[in-house]
């Protein structure tokens, strides 16, 4: 496995537990249908969330929540509107980044909610 997947992996292990701590229920880690996936699918006060995660080092150019570009938001907007079909959900649905930016042992956190929004075309 890459350095680049290892972190990734690392990251969303640490996402994942963040989230449970503030009581949300994970229902899915990295669903996948087809090309499309969802890092993490969550429910919590009457709302799917879907959670991109994005893992840096400290001496990466960008910021980890700089890569959720408009694109990436596109194909994770597509990715939960089939989640939503496939099994059936009547919530409102919620869009947030956790991005953790790594430095020696430790690490940051930084949980967006809300951080996009569903675009209309």
């Amino acid at each position: 496995m890459s350095k680049h997947s290892e972190l990734g992996k690392k990251g969303e292990k640490i996402a994942k537990e963040y989230l449970l701590k503030k009581e949300y229920k994970i229902l899915h880690k990295n669903w996948q249908d087809r090309h499309k996936e969802l890092d993490i699918v969550a429910e919590k006060d009457n709302f799917l969330i879907v959670v991109e995660v994005k893992s840096r080092t400290q001496d990466y150019f960008e910021l980890p929540s700089d890569a959720v570009t408009r694109k990436k938001q596109r194909l994770i907007i597509k990715a939960t509107n089939t989640y939503i079909e496939k099994y059936n959900i009547d919530l409102e649905v919620r869009f947030d980044i956790i991005s953790i930016l790594f430095s020696n042992k430790s690490y940051k956190i930084e949980h967006i909610e809300d951080a996009f929004y569903p675009i209309v075309k």
